[in-house]
């Protein structure tokens, strides 16, 4: 299949393990139905929770954080 097209043509095919993909890829998740549900509750009573935006900020900052040490092992291969 897929695998032998690409060692046929490169001679190389690279398989990434990276924990923190799975990681990111939850958290992006978590985050957009967090986004939808403080949407939610803003447009039924038309406010926004400090809570609720410091939680969002801390996901994202982790979000960034990973997204910092995925780019740097990548950088190493």
């Amino acid at each position: 299949g897929s695998y032998l097209r690409k060692m046929a043509l490169d001679g190389y095919c690279l398989h990434l393990d990276l924990p923190q993909l799975r990681r990111m890829a939850y958290l992006l998740q978590m985050c957009s139905n967090n986004l939808n549900q403080y949407a939610k509750v803003a447009n039924e009573n038309g406010r926004v929770y400090v809570a609720d935006l410091e939680d969002l900020r801390a996901r994202l900052d982790e979000l960034i954080s990973i997204g910092k040490q995925i780019l740097s092992r990548l950088a190493e291969l």
